[in-house]
């Protein structure tokens, strides 16, 4: 099978096609043939090796895992003797923060891992770009749990994170309010955007209304910077990581605050995702489709900071 390779932490020009020995399942593992994956900033994050604190996780000298990846949208293609929750020709989806070499034709995995069915009326594609971005948006979603009548702001609702968290404040009943470059504000009003704002203009920041939520995709905004758009109990949220002071301070406080809402809970996150897509209430975006061949450019686009929505990798089964 071909298989995304690389040795070593580093740049996308590290990794190359190499053909591979088909992966056998154990007693409870599945085998998964892999129709569409991503490339998304976990997996540029994993690749690099940076920031150095995920290779506590990925490894800390070299890569554990040669095969990149982390997500996938595939069909069952062989079951161990001892597993009874899915059956060959079961189409399933998958995610694993550090890796799970899904770069690849084929890959092994626990029936007990982080793996669901997938949605009936998705594609292979669609449903890999359902995933990553959608499950962190969901993971904050969740610990806002927004009310209908309340106000959210999302910053970078053009990416897998915002677009996706759009979407999921628009289903609460959330009056959303969009961050993101005019030229992309048909789409994003057709995900459920209410109010457009354009970063290349406008400071976001400035802006005179008081929201309940204001929620950074992209990790360029501060809690200290956001506060005075913020009604006197809002929540902010980045994508970029806490401010670990005001964590600390949180629970002796009143008012506004920033929150913490560490991923966890994947399968009921994606068991939210298939629900609102099987009811016509999530959309994934797709911004551009790579041959597995042509990986490392696909990694080198993700890495300029510049997508929109997701990036899908293919493969030639």
């Amino acid at each position: 099978m071909k298989a995304a390779v690389r040795l070593k932490y580093g740049l996308p020009k590290l990794l190359s096609i190499k053909e591979v020995a088909i992966p056998v399942p154990k007693h409870n593992e599945v085998l998964v043939r892999v129709y569409a994956t991503t490339v998304s900033r976990t997996d540029c994050h994993v690749l690099s090796g940076l920031p150095f604190f995920m290779r506590l996780f990925t490894g800390l000298l070299k890569p554990r895992l040669s095969i990149t990846g982390t997500d996938f949208a595939g069909q069952i293609e062989a079951t161990g003797k001892n597993v009874t929750t899915f059956k060959t020709s079961d189409k399933v989806m998958g995610f694993e923060f550090f890796g799970l070499r899904s770069h690849a034709n084929y890959l092994v995995l626990p029936e007990n891992k982080d793996l669901i069915t997938m949605p009936e009326n998705q594609s292979y594609e669609q449903a890999a770009a359902s995933i990553e971005g959608a499950f962190y948006a969901c993971s904050v979603f969740k610990k806002m749990n927004p009310k209908a009548g309340q106000k959210a702001l999302v910053n970078g609702a053009t990416g897998a994170i915002g677009s996706a968290m759009v979407q999921f404040f628009k289903f609460s009943g959330t009056s959303v309010t969009a961050v993101c470059s005019n030229e992309y504000s048909a789409l994003v009003k057709s995900l459920g955007a209410d109010k457009i704002i354009d970063y290349k203009t406008d400071d976001f920041t400035k802006d005179k209304e008081q929201y309940d939520f204001v929620f950074d995709a992209v990790g360029k905004s501060s809690f200290s910077k956001c506060k005075k758009i913020l009604n006197s109990n809002g929540f902010y949220n980045s994508s970029g990581g806490p401010n670990f002071l005001q964590l600390l301070m949180a629970p002796f406080s009143a008012g506004k605050k920033e929150i913490f809402a560490p991923p966890k809970n994947f399968k009921a996150c994606l068991a939210f995702i298939k629900t609102l897509i099987e009811n016509g209430n999530f959309q994934p975006v797709i911004d551009r489709k790579y041959p597995i061949e042509d990986i490392a450019a696909a990694f080198e686009y993700v890495a300029a900071g510049q997508k929109i929505g997701n990036v899908i990798i293919t493969m030639d089964n």
